[in-house]
């Protein structure tokens, strides 16, 4: 039995970036797929320790939230910098992730029609922070933080793929940006996950809005 399991929605939601960085580390990994009708019947949601998915579990140790999840893979696979201080900044610029993802999710799920048209216009600013972080690493030819791949880094480009879906010309300003999406994405296994039926068919979102990415 594969030693990971997701127990999620049929969505790519809080989840793409974990499965991506199992895909990208050669780890396997079960999925356990909630419909919304089993959800809304409450059992499972009462188990939940905050009521909401997902749910991760390696081994006997089960896991909520997502941000904690892809700290733990982080720290048990290796991707989390090769010393606290990089530890440190690795945090700092998953932080900087979350807060743009928690705007991206109001809009989608709260304001969409009526608010995409000045998200996509804020949108440079919002990822401008994340092009100087590259600026400041090797010239932007790595990682977003120090010289090897940290868990930060497959939530970054889960990010940044579903900001160009919404706003397909968003990274046409910031070309360091826009380069370490093409470099994270053409790495072999990470490339076939992107590739693959079960990456490209399932919705990015819940309701529909900016349902599916063409571009992988």
């Amino acid at each position: 039995m594969p030693p990971y399991t997701i127990v999620y929605f049929p969505v790519r939601g809080r989840c793409e970036a974990m499965r991506m960085l199992l895909a990208d580390q050669g780890q396997s990994w079960k999925e356990e797929v909630v419909t919304k009708e089993t959800w809304l019947q409450g059992p499972l949601k009462d188990s939940c320790l905050y009521g909401q998915l997902p749910k991760f579990q390696d081994g006997d140790l089960t896991l909520y939230q997502s941000n904690a999840i892809l700290r733990h893979l982080g720290r048990t696979l290796g991707l989390y910098g090769k010393d606290q201080r990089e530890a440190a900044l690795v945090d700092v610029v998953n932080d900087g992730v979350e807060d743009l993802r928690c705007k991206y999710i109001t809009l989608v799920y709260t304001n969409y029609e009526a608010g995409k048209k000045e998200y996509v216009k804020a949108l440079p600013g919002h990822l401008k922070p994340f092009e100087t972080l590259l600026s400041q690493n090797q010239g932007g030819q790595a990682f977003i933080m120090g010289d090897q791949i940290s868990f930060v880094d497959y939530n970054l480009l889960d990010l940044l793929l579903i900001h160009q879906v919404l706003a397909p010309g968003c990274l046409d300003s910031l070309p360091l940006l826009s380069a370490y999406v093409a470099r994270l994405s053409a790495r072999p296994k990470l490339k076939a996950f992107l590739a693959s039926p079960e990456h490209m068919n399932r919705p990015i979102n819940g309701n529909g809005k900016q349902a599916f990415n063409p571009v992988c």
